[in-house]
């Protein structure tokens, strides 16, 4: 299970919005690939040394009276550097996507303030089969930014070369300290 994060969405270098009521009855389809700006952006937001590859395939549609689903897969090649060695290396991101998102639920009567619809969105609801719904702002999903957050998700955060191997330092003898040879006399002397 994932975590959302509305941050990611928010600084998110790839936008691929979907309104609700744009969407055809039966869902659209949607193969994405982002161009070498926004490869090289999500790489810096990512941490990567480099993003030769990132795709999206989603299927949106509707979801009860008001929601959408976004299910798919996105896929990427990463560049990473080993955490052993610290050579470059490539690997491989493909990370399964099935979202519920719907509107916010408006906010509890009596509060007396406004709360804007941004300032909701860490409030989480559950769909009547218990699958967490992420909220729908506005009816309009982002896909690129909903990408973004997968493929940062599905990252590999110790990345490793199949050969690499870490050896931990060999234990080298504790230094005795500028004192050990007068406690070596005086132990002579004691006789113990």
């Amino acid at each position: 299970m994932r975590k959302h994060s509305s941050e990611t969405h928010a600084r998110s270098p790839w936008h691929v919005s979907v309104a609700r009521d744009d969407l055809a009855e039966d869902g659209q389809h949607f193969e994405l690939a982002a161009d070498p700006d926004v490869r090289h952006a999500v790489a810096r937001l990512a941490g990567l040394r480099d993003l030769p590859r990132l795709q999206a395939s989603f299927d949106v549609t509707r979801h009860g009276a008001s929601g959408l689903r976004v299910a798919g897969r996105v896929s990427a090649t990463v560049g990473q550097n080993c955490v052993v060695t610290l050579e470059p290396l490539a690997n491989e991101v493909e990370e399964e996507v099935n979202v519920i998102f719907a509107p916010l639920p408006p906010p509890a009567p009596g509060n007396g303030a406004a709360v804007e619809p941004e300032a909701r969105t860490e409030r989480k609801s559950l769909d009547k089969d218990g699958n967490e719904v992420e909220p729908l702002i506005g009816g309009v999903v982002d896909l690129g930014a909903l990408a973004t957050e997968f493929l940062i998700v599905g990252l590999d955060p110790y990345p490793r070369k199949p050969e690499a191997v870490f050896e931990a330092p060999r234990e080298v003898e504790p230094d005795p300290g500028p004192f050990a040879a007068l406690a070596k006399l005086t132990k002579g002397r004691d006789g113990h």
